[in-house]
């Protein structure tokens, strides 16, 4: 015949022994509240110095029209002929360029059909020397009255739609 014991901590006539109490009620801390947690002046609000987002790059021209100019002059895209992708370019033009600049570049977009945005010239305009560097800095940080699409498009996409909108220009030269 086996016999079993079961034996208990708790009793009802006293409290019972709480183990590693920290565990069931930790401390509460706000997620970006100022603590001495962090060393020296880093605080959980900034980023540590030198450090750079993961998905982002640095670049090393600004938004001044001086910078567009140089980015005209000296940026070039990183991707080789392998590496564009004309179909994903006219993908992401259609949906954040052609509203305005029009399906062929051609500056008849839907928006300056309806007389909603007028002035966007065409890619073929003599006047409008656009080149890799210009375009790519114009997505980046906008230019008169179109704004940045630095967030809405990571950098091989802006540098697929500067591939495309390339593309556009000589197809609309033949």
């Amino acid at each position: 015949m086996v016999m079993m014991v079961i034996v208990s901590c708790k009793k009802d006539t006293r409290p019972n022994y709480q183990f590693m109490p920290n565990m069931q009620a930790p401390v509460g801390y706000e997620t970006y509240g100022e603590y001495d947690v962090f060393p020296g002046e880093q605080s959980a609000m900034l980023p540590v110095e030198g450090t750079i987002a993961r998905g982002y790059s640095l670049f090393d021209y600004g938004s001044s029209n001086e910078e567009f100019l140089r980015a005209k002059a000296e940026l070039l895209s990183p991707l080789d002929s392998t590496q564009v992708d004309f179909a994903r370019g006219k993908e992401l033009y259609d949906i954040y360029c052609g509203i305005c600049h029009g399906t062929k570049g051609d500056g008849q977009g839907n928006l300056v059909k309806r007389e909603k945005i007028l002035g966007i010239p065409s890619y073929a305009d003599v006047g409008r020397a656009i080149n890799e560097g210009s375009t790519y800095h114009t997505i980046y940080y906008g230019k008169n009255a179109m704004g940045s699409y630095a967030n809405q498009l990571n950098e091989e996409e802006r540098w697929q739609v500067v591939a495309y909108v390339l593309k556009l220009k000589s197809d609309l030269e033949k």
